[in-house]
């Protein structure tokens, strides 16, 4: 399912998500697909799942996982890099624009938002 490929780094988004998880733009060489790449922390201290739970989730509301790989830094530390689908926005980036610029959010943004919450909201509460 997951085979071998190239990634290089195309720029640091400097996001920086509960303080273990790293992600950033990158680009697959052999097919020159935008990939995001997710370096999530391997601590011994805890049971990492989010590999397991990656691999069997098969959803339109969640980034699919393309591949996998591990490195390591100078200092010992293990990083699971998971290399998924690359989304380009999120509510809260369109949220915090408008926001910077003392604008309102237009309104067809809003209701395309509020659409696919409560529209996602129903499927669930169906299954």
């Amino acid at each position: 399912m997951y085979i071998s490929m190239s990634y290089v780094i195309v720029y640091t988004d400097g996001i920086l998500i509960l303080s273990i998880y790293e992600t950033e733009q990158g680009k697959c060489l052999e097919t020159g697909e935008t990939v995001a790449i997710k370096k999530v922390l391997q601590d011994k201290r805890y049971k990492n799942r989010e590999l397991q739970i990656m691999r069997i989730l098969d959803h339109p509301n969640i980034v699919a996982l393309k591949h996998c790989f591990y490195s390591s830094t100078e200092k010992d530390e293990v990083f699971l890099n998971l290399v998924l689908e690359y989304v380009p926005e999120t509510v809260y980036r369109v949220a915090k624009h408008y926001i910077r610029m003392n604008q309102r959010m237009p309104m067809i943004f809003v209701k395309i938002y509020t659409y696919q919450v409560i529209n996602q909201s129903l499927k669930d509460g169906k299954n």
